[in-house]
């Protein structure tokens, strides 16, 4: 099956944090798919920044290397000219140190569209933005992309809002969400907004509940410093598992315009139900990993690899969500995610409610309720757990089985990383997987109270053995509801 690519306009991007991670591992491979699919034009650019020392050379070296390292099936040819359009500038995000080699090197174009990429740290964020524009690098094309988290709580994403918004309108700001990105999540909007089956049946009639589980096996590996000033609840649920959970439950938007598609998704966030002390000590469970195993063997606990004899910062979160609207009412949402759990899973799972009357007699089994499993990492894709008869002779057998389709085995293409609809859809200016502003405030408008109470309550995260998923309490607060987590699923 052939996949239609369509070609983005001419565009500088410079990438900020060129030399880190996220450009190692992400966003240089993501833009060799790119070219490789015939999707960037003879002009497009890629300008490296960063505070190192390095000339073009030095650069092009190490983002080969990158490239090599993440990317299997290297065409040489395209490599060859996809390294070529990489240039490097030496930059201080901090100082005005090599600003006018940048504002030199971007000036040569000044009408093509022109994108900031800031991966770095947070903290940098707004000291980079404002120089941006005291620079004289904002043109009516420009567009900037923040990585989250951002800020710390409302006050601080607020604070740091203002100060991007000061240099750059609301619509060339873009903040990045990968999960937006997937393929699942598409797929999402796809299963209720293009066919008739799924939604006469989306609503508080039919769905029982659902669950949102984003679990990874690993530690906090090298971001141990940056992971104990944020934790589970601000890394995760405030931008992922919150945005998940309004593609699920947001009413159908009138188009897939970027606004009607985050107007939606800003109803669903003001419409949860807020969370007191009373609500939070009830229907949240925090954790932190103990010392345990992985499938590669033995594994330390967050404090040793922390390398401090204590911190309340949660690795694990779960928490119990409502939806107090008419579409949701009374029906919960389990929310989770935590660090060096049983295995490296993202999965939605709507369980619709059972049958009211079953005309089946006692002979043929028990009936299991419908439900709907959208997963979307790893072996991405959508399956259905539907009851039929069991096959053979001998009376009415019945069974759950899936309806199972892999995007990897029903379309026989490689399955683009996020990033690059992402990047792409930055140039071409589509917000529509994007954060506006007020979804973050509303976001956090959720999230402090949670992080307030807990700091109040003066509790310290439940342990959880590495390698399992996660603390005892979190099973109960989905078991209490005569529910529980489908881990058999996974």
């Amino acid at each position: 099956m052939a996949v239609r690519v369509i070609e983005v306009a001419p565009f500088d991007l410079a990438v900020f944090g060129a030399t880190g991670d996220l450009a190692h591992r992400k966003l240089l491979p993501a833009l060799y798919h790119r070219d490789l699919d015939g999707q960037l034009p003879a002009e497009a650019r890629v300008i490296a920044c960063s505070r190192r020392d390095m000339g073009d050379k030095a650069y092009r070296d190490w983002a080969e290397a990158s490239v090599r390292e993440h990317v299997t099936d290297i065409d040489e040819a395209v490599l060859k000219r996809f390294i070529e359009r990489i240039s490097y500038v030496a930059v201080d995000a901090a100082s005005d140190a090599g600003w006018t080699d940048l504002a030199k090197r971007l000036g040569e174009r000044s009408d093509v569209v022109r994108a900031f990429y800031l991966a770095v740290s947070p903290d940098f964020f707004g000291s980079i933005c404002e120089r941006i524009g005291s620079h004289g690098l904002v043109t009516d094309q420009t567009r900037v992309v923040i990585e989250k988290p951002i800020g710390k709580d409302g006050t601080s994403a607020k604070k740091l809002n203002e100060t991007i918004g000061g240099v750059f309108r609301e619509d060339q700001i873009f903040r990045i969400d990968h999960y937006l990105g997937k393929e699942t999540v598409q797929n999402l909007m796809a299963l209720r907004f293009a066919n008739a089956l799924f939604e006469p049946l989306w609503n508080a009639a039919h769905i029982d509940h659902v669950q949102i589980t984003v679990a990874e096996s690993l530690g906090v590996e090298g971001r141990a410093g940056y992971y104990d000033t944020a934790g589970a609840l601000r890394d995760m649920v405030q931008n992922h598992i919150l945005q998940l959970l309004c593609l699920v439950a947001m009413e159908p938007p009138e188009s897939m315009d970027a606004d009607s598609v985050r107007d939606e998704k800003l109803k669903v966030l003001k419409a949860l139900k807020p969370m007191d002390a009373e609500a939070v000590e009830r229907l949240t469970v925090r954790g932190q990993y103990r010392a345990g195993a992985s499938a590669g063997g033995a594994v330390a606990g967050y404090l040793e690899e922390l390398e401090k004899p204590s911190s309340d910062t949660e690795t694990f979160v779960a928490i119990k969500a409502e939806i107090a609207n008419w579409r949701w009412a009374g029906v919960p949402f389990y929310l989770r995610t935590g660090k060096r759990l049983a295995s490296r899973v993202s999965e939605i799972v709507v369980q619709f409610r059972p049958i009211p009357h079953s005309i089946f007699d006692t002979e043929a089994g028990s009936i299991s309720a419908n439900r709907l499993v959208i997963r979307l990492q790893p072996n991405e894709g959508v399956r259905m757990q539907v009851m039929i008869k069991d096959p053979g002779p001998g009376g009415m057998r019945l069974r759950q089985v899936p309806l199972d389709m892999s995007f990897a085995e029903a379309f026989k293409v490689r399955n683009p990383d996020a990033y690059e609809r992402l990047i792409m859809d930055v140039i071409r200016g589509n917000q529509t997987l994007f954060m506006r502003r007020d979804e973050v405030d509303a976001a956090w408008a959720w999230i402090d109270p949670i992080l307030e109470s807990w700091s109040s309550l003066k509790e310290p995260p439940k342990g959880y053995t590495s390698g399992t998923w996660g603390p005892s309490a979190s099973i109960a607060l989905v078991e209490r509801d005569g529910r529980t987590w489908f881990e058999d699923l996974i």
